[in-house]
């Protein structure tokens, strides 16, 4: 859902927000890690997760590394910016594969390891939806 809301910071950590007219103060008080968060109001307690265009990406990046997968795809909605391979290239572990403009932000999909570009499904200057076949990459046998 979207809001739109008025948030003014109060002092560390302390912010007062107006949605629909009413005033709501809120407490942030930072998790196990810089994008996890407890969220105190004066009814509830909330556990919150910072989930930007950056952390999706190593999300996905994380997912297709550790079960080895060959499909690059995007967690959400984009537009094909620039396409760095051709199919039949090779392509080492970490070298960028495609860039995706997503939410104002220009995110680069890298090559989880070294490989061969079996097939590029889109081209630059389409939209894509997320979750998305890109690129698909198999991974270089070494014997």
């Amino acid at each position: 859902k979207k809001y739109t809301i008025d948030v003014t910071k109060v002092e560390d950590g302390v912010y007062s927000i107006i949605h629909k007219n009413k005033s709501i103060n809120m407490e942030m008080i930072e998790g196990d890690n810089p994008r996890q968060y407890k969220v105190n109001t004066r009814n509830n307690n909330y556990n919150i997760e910072i989930i930007d265009a950056q952390a999706k990406y190593r999300k996905a990046g994380k997912h297709n590394h550790e079960n080895d997968e060959t499909l690059i795809s995007s967690p959400m909605p984009g537009k094909i910016v620039c396409i760095n391979v051709k199919p039949g290239q090779s392509i080492k572990k970490g070298e960028t594969v495609i860039t995706i403009s997503a939410m104002k932000m220009e995110s680069e999909y890298k090559s989880p390891f070294d490989g061969i570009v079996a097939h590029i499904f889109v081209k630059e200057g389409d939209t894509i939806e997320g979750n998305e076949a890109l690129v698909e990459i198999n991974p270089t046998v070494i014997k």
